[in-house]
């Protein structure tokens, strides 16, 4: 009987562990999917003024080099 009960309180310990590895690792992912999210928005941003510079500039008169010669 004690083996018993030694086993189930290891398992119960172990139990306890997977677990709490199980709310970090979630923690984790939550806060990553967050840095993803705000670095989407970011990059949404960031290519919207890009477009605006880019317009603005074709309207002083340039040209990308690139787009010239195809």
């Amino acid at each position: 009987m004690d083996r018993t009960s030694a086993l189930t309180m290891d398992a119960k310990r172990a139990s306890s562990h997977y677990q709490k590895e199980a709310e970090k690792c979630n923690a984790g992912v939550e806060t990553c999917e967050e840095a993803r999210e705000w670095a989407e928005a970011q990059l949404r941003e960031e290519l919207k003024l890009t477009a605006l510079w880019e317009q603005r500039a074709r309207q002083l008169g340039w040209k990308d080099r690139k787009r010239a010669y195809t």
